[in-house]
């Protein structure tokens, strides 16, 4: 039973997850990052996405193991998102480019790439570069994701251990996959 609920818990995730490999296409698209520089990035991306979703999963075990009736909420909330999806797209901004120009606000950036670098000196200063942004933008994408994907995993169990190794195992195909579908 058990390795039924992983099984189905690692599908449901992978299956979700590959619409994260387009996101990531298009970010990578948007910033202008060279191929030999996103390996380096989806590293770091799949390193934070692990440490993320292991907190949301964490608290969201803890939710349900103190409020049972949460379920019903994370149900009616993945319903939500399902009738969202369906309807057509108001014009503006998605969060992601919303996210993205909030921290180049708060985050001094170099104008341009240095190598694989996450930071550079300019002037005497330390600052970030355009691909620390797409790191950023790239673990922002998959909270946005996670909010979704985790309480459908609840869905089919509730034990915690299963919800995270199912998890972390479909987050660690991820980069693979990108690098299948992106060519």
């Amino acid at each position: 039973e058990k390795t039924m609920e992983f099984f189905t818990g690692y599908v449901l995730e992978k299956s979700l997850a590959v619409d994260n490999i387009f996101v990531f296409l298009m970010i990578f698209a948007a910033f202008k990052v060279e191929p030999q520089y996103q390996h380096r990035v989806l590293l770091y991306g799949v390193f934070g996405a692990i440490i993320l979703r292991t907190i949301m999963i964490v608290i969201g075990a803890a939710l349900v193991a103190r409020f049972e009736w949460i379920l019903y909420v994370f149900g009616a909330f993945l319903l939500f998102t399902g009738i969202k999806m369906m309807l057509p797209e108001k014009e503006g901004e998605d969060d992601i480019t919303q996210s993205f120009k909030w921290i180049s606000k708060h985050i001094p950036v170099s104008k341009g790439y240095d190598g694989e670098k996450f930071f550079t000196i300019e002037n005497g200063k330390r600052i970030a570069t355009p691909l620390f942004l797409v790191v950023i933008v790239i673990e922002l994408s998959d909270v946005i994701f996670a909010v979704d994907s985790i309480p459908a995993v609840f869905a089919v169990t509730t034990d915690p251990f299963i919800v995270l190794t199912s998890n972390i195992f479909a987050i660690l195909g991820l980069r693979a996959m990108y690098f299948l579908l992106a060519d």
